[in-house]
């Protein structure tokens, strides 16, 4: 064989194949994708997604590393399982999809913008303070990510529907200052930190 093909050979045989196997949840799963095309028909946002399941599996195998880990199309999943319910090769693609927005996140390289990125760690710093979700302090927090303009014209609109859950007592102003959480929600913060070094070290980011 010559140089050129041997080259050409270890090229597809890409590293980054590997590196979703080693850093992305469910990730060895890939390679056994047969393109049908079942998964991104079953999605009910699959006409929204640039880049739907099958085509970012084959994206990952023809070693597309940046225009993998720099869409948004993964964070579209809403986790409806339609799709791993769907497959033939019984693919668990809603778990790749949410390890590979993971993974983008963690190397620093997901689409800042792009709000199911921005509710997931409004999300997360929320639940992770007390191991309970404040739900005044994250609506709020919803409602002005974008600045205080948009956040009171955002609250001008949906008025009545907070209203409703006041009444409903489903928002609660106080709550926005006190909000009991779990009992031991220091322990919880150690627990998550601790995991998270585990976690890390354990897939040692390969790249």
């Amino acid at each position: 064989m010559a140089d050129s093909d041997t080259a050409m050979v270890e090229r597809y045989r890409n590293s980054f194949l590997n590196e979703v196997e080693a850093n992305v949840e469910e990730g060895d799963w890939v390679k056994m994708c047969i393109q049908c095309g079942v998964c991104s028909g079953s999605c009910p946002f699959g006409p929204h997604w640039e880049h739907p399941p099958q085509e970012l599996f084959m994206m990952i195998r023809a070693g597309k590393r940046e225009a993998v880990l720099s869409t948004d199309s993964m964070w579209m999943c809403t986790s409806c399982y339609n799709c791993i319910v769907r497959c033939p090769r019984e693919i668990p693609i809603t778990h790749i999809m949410h390890g590979l927005a993971n993974y983008a996140h963690r190397l620093g390289i997901a689409p800042k913008m792009n709000p199911t990125r921005r509710f997931a760690k409004l999300f997360w710093d929320n639940i992770a303070q007390k191991g309970r979700v404040n739900e005044m302090r994250l609506s709020v927090g919803l409602y002005f990510m974008d600045g205080l303009a948009s956040g009171i014209k955002k609250s001008m609109e949906m008025a009545s529907t907070g209203w409703g859950m006041f009444r409903a007592k489903r928002m609660n102003p106080p709550t926005l200052f006190v909000h009991k959480g779990c009992k031991d929600s220091e322990g919880i913060r150690k627990m998550l930190k601790k995991a998270q070094e585990i976690e890390d070290r354990r897939k040692g980011l390969t790249v």
